[in-house]
């Protein structure tokens, strides 16, 4: 069976959640907050859901998990200012902020998890 549009997921989630396992998921929580402004907190034995935009991305300590990257799209207001958010939070540049032939203007960082961010906006 396929998911369709009308599968439920729980409130403010979406049908597809990337969730993280990190070996500090404490200061992943921070460079969020720092980079993307998302909203939410740690909680003790379960994941933190942390809110970017619309979106939900679920952040666990390792433990029970091994650790684990990611590799994320994130369509922000504004590609350039968050990439030096990001980079002033503790990221690797992996490309600086430049216009692509689909119309996003994009930058791509790795945090220091090992996560990769491609940090992007329309070009209007």
């Amino acid at each position: 069976m396929v998911a369709s549009a009308a599968v439920k997921a729980r409130e403010g989630f979406r049908t597809v959640t990337p969730r993280i396992v990190a070996s500090d998921a404490a200061g992943l929580v921070a460079f969020l907050r720092a980079t993307f402004g998302a909203e939410g907190e740690l909680h003790e034995g379960r994941p933190a859901e942390m809110r970017i935009g619309d979106s939900m991305v679920m952040v666990s300590q390792a433990g029970e998990r091994d650790a684990f990257a990611a590799f994320l799209y994130v369509y922000v207001d504004d590609a350039d200012a968050v990439y030096a958010r990001a980079v002033s939070a503790g990221a690797t540049s992996l490309e600086p902020p430049r216009g692509t032939p689909y119309g996003d203007r994009r930058a791509m960082v790795r945090d220091a998890w090992g996560n990769v961010w491609q940090i992007a906006h329309v070009i209007r």
